[in-house]
């Protein structure tokens, strides 16, 4: 029952009679024969709401609850504190309202019944629309118009935590820049590409491939674009095409770059999560994620303007990388830069920047081996190259690398009083190892030389004449690409 007027007296009408009139002493009809004389008690709960569903008789009853007409007989007494009587049963979910029954005459004003009369009235219109909604959900009604609900506890500004893949990009993506190469008119005026690179130093210095400005690098022009669509002129610093590094400096930088911060590609295991940006196929900004699929990958790619391949020891990503990601930083899972994408092995060709799409196999320089370059491609404009002064063939696999009868334009395969003599090779010995690392072609052996430094002792693994034998070399420099 409503708890709305309880403990509440209710004012007597002055036009009401001090007691009920007494009953006359005939048998009154069915309909008279309900009277509150018990205690009215709460409604039913809803499950058993059908088997307390009023019949006609008891709803014509209702007005009884009102004054009634001066030809009427007159009422039952009420039991004590019985006024005003309670109000109607209320009907259960979903059944129909019952015809209200015809006044007989003006019932005479009483407050109590207004009251009761309201509540009953609230009740069931709730009664009814609940019902109402009730059965157009479970005959799926295609009348009724569905409704959209906004959460209304949605912060205003929502932050992702750090670790994230939104936060790590949102965080990187103004330093990573999109490059615009156009080659000088000894190379076809107009003709170039677009790749990607990024903030290496508060100076304006942009790391990025040596593929994507080689045709820019001989009287071409370069355009660094930022993802907020300021766009600058910038000019090669140096380049490394062995390695595949190349240095550019924006001509006018703007104060407050951001660097990228450099992690430790050493470090990186298999299984660790990565993110790649560049603009493939021209997309800028594109951000795509995957996992360090395998480490060391021996991988040689060129071009395809006939300039000398490009040779690194590489990081294995899935991450999707396409021709335009070359470039771009290959981040871990704290924003710092691992790799610089660079290749792809795409379908029916060989390692390269082919215009074949991504099947998730796309390889980075790592970091540490890329720094090194950076920092000497800056300090002097000319890389250096670790070497151990041996020509190897470049084109046999599976049965280590061979050094060759002899060198290029006949010179000797082996230099004389070079690394590889001091150390007792000779032309024909075959390569198998190479410090910790087993060597399976000629590529290999170069990608994995160009992980030292000159200067650095590394065991060598090597057949002559059917018998395995080791011997330490001290590697050698070579300085520029010629």
């Amino acid at each position: 029952m409503s708890t709305e007027n309880e403990g509440t007296a209710v004012p007597a009408d002055p036009a009401a009679p001090s007691a009920p009139p007494t009953p006359p002493s005939t048998t009154p009809d069915r309909a008279t024969t309900q009277h509150p004389t018990q205690p009215q008690t709460s409604p039913p709960p809803p499950a058993a709401a059908p088997t307390s569903t009023p019949a006609p008789e008891a709803m014509a009853a209702a007005p009884a609850s009102t004054a009634a007409p001066a030809h009427a007989p007159a009422p039952a007494p009420a039991a004590a504190g019985g006024w005003p009587p309670p109000p109607p049963t209320v009907p259960a979910w979903g059944t129909p309202p019952p015809p209200a029954a015809p006044a007989p005459g003006s019932p005479r004003k009483r407050t109590g019944g207004l009251v009761a009369a309201v509540l009953a009235a609230a009740l069931l219109a709730g009664g009814i629309g609940g019902g109402v909604g009730y059965w157009a959900a479970e005959r799926g009604d295609d009348g009724v118009s569905s409704t959209t609900v906004s959460s209304g506890e949605a912060p205003a500004a929502f932050k992702r935590e750090p670790g994230t893949v939104a936060a790590v990009a949102a965080k990187a993506l103004p330093s990573v820049v999109t490059i615009q190469a156009k080659s000088g008119a000894a190379q076809g005026e107009g003709e170039g590409g677009t790749g990607t690179g990024f903030v290496y130093d508060q100076e304006g210095h942009i790391v990025t491939n040596n593929h994507v400005v080689a045709s820019a690098a001989e009287g071409g022009t370069l355009s660094v674009t930022f993802p907020d669509g300021k766009a600058y002129d910038a000019e090669v610093v140096g380049r490394a095409e062995g390695y595949d590094v190349a240095v550019l400096k924006l001509t006018n930088a703007p104060k407050g770059l951001k660097p990228l911060p450099l992690g430790d590609s050493d470090k990186v295991a298999v299984g660790d999560s990565t993110i790649a940006i560049g603009a493939p196929f021209g997309l800028s900004n594109t951000v795509t994620t995957g996992i360090i699929s395998a480490k060391n990958r021996p991988v040689a790619s060129g071009d395809g303007s006939g300039g000398g391949n490009s040779y690194m020891s590489a990081l294995q990503t899935d991450a999707s990388i396409n021709p335009g990601n070359s470039g771009g930083p290959l981040l871990d899972a704290s924003g710092a830069v691992i790799g610089i994408n660079s290749a792809i092995q795409s379908t029916g060709s060989g390692f390269g920047q082919s215009q074949a799409g991504s099947i998730g196999l796309g390889f980075a320089i790592p970091v540490n081996q890329a720094k090194n370059v950076a920092q000497q491609l800056i300090k002097t404009g000319k890389p250096v190259y670790p070497v151990i002064g041996a020509t190897v063939n470049m084109n046999e696999r599976g049965e280590g690398a061979t050094i060759a009868s002899q060198g290029s334009g006949g010179t000797p395969s082996v230099v004389p009083d070079g690394p590889a003599a001091k150390a007792g090779l000779k032309a024909g010995d075959v390569i198998t190892g190479f410090g910790d690392r087993q060597i399976d072609s000629g590529p290999t052996l170069i990608s994995e030389i160009w992980t030292h430094e000159p200067g650095d002792s590394v065991k060598i693994t090597y057949e002559r004449d059917g018998k395995t034998s080791t011997t330490t070399v001290t590697l050698g420099e070579r300085t520029g690409d010629n």
